[in-house]
């Protein structure tokens, strides 16, 4: 996925904040705002975060580079972050508390990934990696 899609993909999030506004019967309150706003910064942030990624997304921990521009100069793991805000603009959005019983889950789960793919990042990049993961958090 390449720069010159992000256009389109900053589009479709609006339209996806578009779809939940419309698609939404109670009257807009702070909850909303806050929660809509959460929402458009996570996704835009964690599909910034996959293009910025590129080749080196996989579902399973692989070293294929040391991704280190970007959103990634400032955090290890943004997809893992920015996925989290999605997740908790969705439950304040829609007033579905519910939805936060997913960080019971989800925290735990990318924080096991994290460690497993500091692992293979570490046994491949050595001290560039140890370096980098001093300079970022989580």
């Amino acid at each position: 996925m390449g720069s010159r899609r992000l256009p389109l993909y900053f589009l479709l999030g609006g339209v996806l904040a578009w779809q939940i506004w419309q698609h939404t019967p109670s009257p807009w309150v702070w909850r909303q705002t806050a929660g809509l706003s959460l929402v458009i910064v996570g996704f835009c942030f964690w599909l910034i975060a996959h293009i910025q990624l590129g080749a080196s997304f996989s579902l399973t921990p692989q070293a294929r580079a040391l991704v280190t521009r970007g959103l990634y100069s400032k955090i290890r793991n943004p997809i893992y972050v920015f996925g989290a805000v999605l997740i908790a603009g969705l439950a304040l959005y829609w007033n579905r508390p519910y939805l936060l019983w997913a960080f019971a889950f989800l925290i735990p789960l990318q924080a096991w990934r994290a460690r497993n793919e500091a692992r293979v990042l570490e046994d491949k990049f050595g001290e560039d990696y140890r370096a980098y993961r001093k300079q970022t958090w989580f």
